[in-house]
């Protein structure tokens, strides 16, 4: 089965909603064994990042309502 974007972003911020914070490792680690290697990349700075068409999607579905923290490296609810 194909996963989309969308399906990321949603399943991100159901984790979100339910933990109330998700970790950028967490959500790399989950979306590659279970949505697929394409929807992650190696950036710049050699960091493991999610592909530009989830964090979109991922932008468009919480509304500014998921802030991301950059010191812990993880979303959380606000």
């Amino acid at each position: 089965m194909a996963f989309t974007a969308q399906q990321v972003a949603e399943w991100m911020v159901q984790e979100i909603r339910f933990k109330g914070i998700l970790h950028q490792t967490e959500a790399i680690s989950y979306v590659r064994e279970h949505f697929g290697e394409e929807f992650v990349f190696v950036n710049e700075n050699g960091n493991a990042s999610l592909e530009k068409e989830v964090k979109k999607a991922f932008r468009k579905l919480h509304s500014g309502r998921i802030a991301w923290d950059r010191d812990g490296f993880m979303w959380a609810w606000t």
